[in-house]
């Protein structure tokens, strides 16, 4: 017991330290780091007490454990890394100006209603994280104040969630109910647009109420590529369409190889790196040295993917210990009502990341007292895929931006966390009203 309540004091404490990285000058990669390590170390060394039935297996069985997560934790470091490097170098050859160049509103409101639908679809298409990542790119390119910039991106979180939800590949909590077979893709959508619609038009209609004026759009960024040949139009046009072609066949690749998200990443990486070297090959080194991959990879925000792996390491030693297990048993035990179950763990997937929780809830409950495509099902897919929105670290699409833009966790709290939570349960009225009798 001393050991499972100390593993528990080390992610509170952790947690705080990430929440406050800005009051105490400490960068929350670092708290992350500490805080994922030292949770595995107090399993390797309390493993009798955690884990009574391996007390004759000795350290292997935590190392075997440790590995195993590790495998699931690399598989997105490497796709968020392989994303991030496509946008990059978007960026580098002024890809994106073929679309911010069409963008001419500059009204808030307006412009924020358009970028919200626009990323709630597509996040269907591709996925949360991977949305997020291709549209705070354009937000840099459009938003020049810092709080504007900030609170739109929160605005992109809230609707990459949301229209990750609804969609079989759009989250990967929704996606591993889908593979599990507790839903069916066509009913996932038929039951879950409404509420995720409803999810994303409440802080929308509260933002046009509480952000008015225009935006100022960013001075044009010559002097950054000062004595650096401009990229052609067609150069411009080619790598854009490439990058998004190489984002936009991952759901494709894993269709047809049912090999991991990563590996479509980085092959879509390795294709546009071969096109971009022959594209350049005959440039001076001074003219196409900033549009190199390699180059490219140096603008890679690395502390937010060693921040990713602090604290994925430390949900995943939560759960092998045992928490988030009997968290779940808990709730199910206090609460009864599975409106009330699947709402608190949305809020919880704020804090802790979502795929361990609905694994937890997979396991918990059989699929003989919840049918295939029972309203319990769903509705853990709406609050699992959205509940994460109302803390900037509770969705991988938030912790992707938060890298991005560097949005600070407290600010996010105060300016996004009750719009936010304004959809999240909003959308599960919703559900509620439209299912709640349907058996």
């Amino acid at each position: 017991m001393v050991m499972y309540l100390a593993i528990a004091l080390v992610f509170v404490i952790g947690y705080l330290a990430i929440a406050l990285e800005h009051p105490l000058h400490i960068n929350k990669a670092a708290s992350a780091l500490v805080t994922g390590v030292l949770i595995w170390v107090l399993l390797m060394v309390g493993q009798h007490e955690l884990l009574p039935t391996s007390a004759e297996a000795g350290p292997e069985v935590i190392t075997e454990q440790l590995l195993h997560h590790l495998g699931d934790i690399a598989s997105i470091l490497f796709f968020l890394m392989g994303a991030m490097t496509i946008v990059e170098l978007v960026d580098a050859h002024e890809g994106f100006r073929v679309i911010t160049d069409r963008i001419t509103g500059t009204n808030k409101v307006t412009l924020m209603w358009v970028l919200s639908v626009i990323t709630f679809f597509l996040s269907a298409a591709l996925d949360n994280m991977t949305t997020a990542i291709v549209v705070c790119a354009l937000l840099r390119k459009l938003i020049k104040d810092r709080n504007d910039l900030w609170t739109f991106a929160g605005m992109v979180i809230i609707a990459a969630n949301a229209g990750g939800a609804w969609s079989p590949i759009g989250d990967v909590t929704t996606i591993m109910l889908w593979i599990g077979g507790q839903v069916t893709a066509a009913n996932i959508i038929a039951k879950l647009i409404v509420p995720s619609l409803v999810c994303l038009v409440l802080p929308l209609i509260w933002f046009s109420f509480t952000f008015k004026g225009t935006i100022q759009r960013p001075e044009l960024a010559s002097e950054q590529n000062e004595g650096h040949k401009s990229v052609s139009p067609g150069q411009q046009k080619m790598v854009l369409l490439l990058g998004l072609l190489a984002l936009l066949g991952v759901p494709l690749f894993k269709t047809y190889t049912h090999l991991p998200p990563y590996m479509g990443i980085l092959l879509g990486l390795g294709i546009l790196w071969i096109v971009t070297e022959l594209m350049h090959k005959n440039s001076i080194e001074t003219d196409k040295g900033h549009l190199m991959v390699t180059s490219v990879l140096r603008r890679i925000d690395v502390p937010s993917v060693l921040f990713f792996l602090g604290i994925l390491t430390a949900v995943a030693g939560l759960q092998v210990a045992g928490h988030l297990t009997d968290t779940a048993h808990l709730l199910d035990e206090k609460l009864g009502s599975m409106y009330a179950v699947n709402t608190v763990i949305g809020v919880l997937s704020s804090v802790v990341d979502n795929v361990p929780l609905v694994a937890a809830a997979m396991g918990m409950y059989p699929m003989t007292q919840f049918h295939v495509d029972h309203p319990f099902w769903e509705l853990l897919a709406y609050c699992a895929g959205t509940g994460g929105s109302i803390l900037i670290i509770g969705s991988a699409a938030g912790v992707a931006t938060m890298g991005i833009l560097g949005i600070d966790f407290v600010w996010y709290l105060r300016r996004m966390a009750f719009p936010a939570a304004l959809g999240y349960f909003g959308g599960i009225i919703t559900f509620w009203l439209m299912w709640h009798n349907v058996h």
